[in-house]
C-alpha cells in the first residue's frame, strides 16, 4: 500500500478551475437524469446469497437503536471482474479506527478477490476533492463535508455512495465543556464560549455539534471557534485555553469521570456521517468496478466487523498492528457500529448546520444529487 501526506489545506485555484471545467459536461448530463445517480444506464440486480434477509434496511429508519444491515459472514461473495482494474482511494488518515475496514480489505485481499488492485493514498479532503472530480483518483474515504456539497453545487460529479460507522451508545466522543462553579451537565450556558476543535465549521461534526450547543443556549453562530492541532485540543481544554472542545476517540477518556468536565453530546446514534465518495470514474465510466469495490467493503464488514469485534483479543491485536496504534488505546473505547448504509435526510441536516455556521455556498443540494444508494443495493442484491 502506498501512502502520501500533504499539509496544504486549501484548493489551488488553477486546479479547482480545471476540475470544474472537466466536470462541466458530466454535470450538465446529470441535470437530465431525474434520479441524480450518474450511471450510464439502468443496471440489473440479482438476489445475493447470504444478504437476502438482513442485507438492507429502510433508509427512513432513524431509530438510534436500529440494527445495521448485515449479510452472512463472507457475503456478498466475490464476483471477479473480467479485466483487473487498478483503483486509487484517498483518505485523510490510515490510523483511525473508522478506516479499519478499508485497511483490512486491502490486507486480507478482499479487493483482490474482485479483480481490484486498490492503492490507498493519504490526502486531506481539500486536496483530494478536485482530483476525485477530475478522475485522477477514483474514490475518497471521507464525508459529505461543506467542501463536498459546495463542490457538487459548483459542478463536481461526486456522490456519497456508502457510509462508514456510527458510535456505540457507550461512546462519549463529542462535545465536552469545562464546568464553572455551580454548573452541571444538565445546564451549561454555551453562548459566547470558546470551542476548540481540530476540524473547522465545514466538517460533518457541525451537525451534532449544533444539536448539542442548542440544548444549552448556544449554536454554531454563538460560539467562538478555535481551530487547534490534534495534540492541542485536550491540552487547551484542561489549561483553560478554551471553554469547551470536541474530543475524539480515545481522547475523551482523559476527562471522562472527572467532575470538572461534562459531556454535552456526540454523533447521532444509528446515523453515520461519513464513508465513501465516488467520482465520475466509478459512477459513470466503470460502475462495475464501483460495485466490486463496495462488494469487497461490505464483505469485510460482514466478516470482521459484524458485532462487538473488540471482544476478540486476537483481532484487536491484529487491528492495532494494522492501524499502528497501541492495543490498550484501541481497547479503551467501545467498538464502532460499522454500517455501509446511508440514512434518509442526512445530507439535508448536514447542510442546515453548514448554513448556520456560514460555510455553505449556493442553494442546498438535494439528496438525489449528493447520494447514490444504488451501487451498494446492487452489491447486496436489493431491488429498489
Amino acid at each position: 500500500m502506498h501512502t502520501r501526506v500533504r499539509t496544504r489545506r486549501t484548493w489551488p485555484t488553477a486546479l479547482l478551475a480545471a476540475a470544474l471545467l472537466a466536470t462541466a459536461t458530466a454535470g450538465c448530463a446529470e441535470e437530465d437524469d431525474p434520479t441524480g445517480a450518474g450511471a450510464a444506464k439502468p443496471r440489473s440486480i440479482e438476489p445475493v446469497e447470504g444478504c437476502t434477509e438482513h442485507g438492507w434496511t429502510d433508509p427512513s429508519d432513524l431509530s438510534p437503536d436500529r440494527a445495521p444491515a448485515r449479510c452472512d459472514q463472507g457475503a456478498p461473495a466475490p464476483k471477479k471482474l473480467s479485466k483487473p482494474r487498478k483503483l486509487t482511494v484517498a483518505t485523510g488518515t490510515v490510523s483511525a479506527e473508522y478506516v479499519a475496514p478499508l485497511q483490512l480489505a486491502v490486507e486480507k485481499g478482499e479487493f483482490a478477490k474482485e479483480g481490484l488492485d486498490v492503492d490507498v493514498k493519504v490526502l486531506p479532503t481539500p486536496d483530494a476533492l478536485p482530483l476525485l472530480a477530475k478522475g485522477e483518483i477514483d474514490a475518497q474515504w471521507a464525508a459529505p463535508e461543506a467542501a463536498v456539497m459546495n463542490g457538487i453545487n459548483g459542478g463536481f460529479t461526486i456522490k456519497w455512495v456508502a457510509s462508514n460507522y456510527s458510535s456505540d451508545a457507550k461512546s462519549r466522543s463529542g462535545l465536552w465543556v469545562r464546568l464553572k462553579d455551580g454548573q452541571s451537565a444538565d445546564r451549561v450556558p454555551m453562548a459566547g464560549r470558546t470551542l476548540g476543535t481540530m476540524i473547522g465549521k465545514g466538517s460533518v461534526i457541525a451537525y451534532p455539534m449544533s444539536k448539542a450547543l442548542k440544548k444549552h443556549g448556544g449554536g454554531l453562530d454563538k460560539v467562538d471557534f478555535r481551530q487547534l492541532g490534534s495534540a492541542d485540543v485536550l491540552t487547551a481544554l484542561q489549561n483553560g485555553g478554551v471553554d469547551s472542545a470536541w474530543l475524539l476517540d480515545p481522547v475523551w477518556r482523559k476527562v471522562d469521570g472527572d467532575e470538572k468536565y461534562a459531556f454535552l453530546g456526540g454523533q447521532p446514534q444509528g446515523e453515520p456521517l461519513g464513508g465513501l465518495l465516488f467520482g465520475p470514474n466509478l459512477l459513470q465510466q466503470d460502475p462495475d468496478a464501483g460495485v466490486a469495490f463496495l462488494r469487497a467493503y461490505i464483505r469485510t464488514v460482514n466478516t470482521y466487523f459484524a458485532g462487538d469485534y473488540k471482544k476478540d483479543p486476537a483481532f484487536v491485536a491484529e487491528l492495532a498492528k494494522l492501524l499502528k496504534i497501541e492495543e490498550s488505546v484501541l481497547k479503551s473505547t467501545p467498538s464502532l457500529r460499522m454500517d455501509w448504509e446511508i440514512r434518509s435526510g442526512t445530507t439535508d441536516r448536514l447542510q442546515a448546520a453548514y448554513r448556520e455556521a456560514g460555510v455553505a455556498e449556493g442553494k442546498p443540494v438535494p439528496e438525489r444529487k449528493a447520494v447514490d444508494r444504488r451501487l451498494y443495493a446492487e452489491a447486496v442484491g436489493h431491488q429498489p
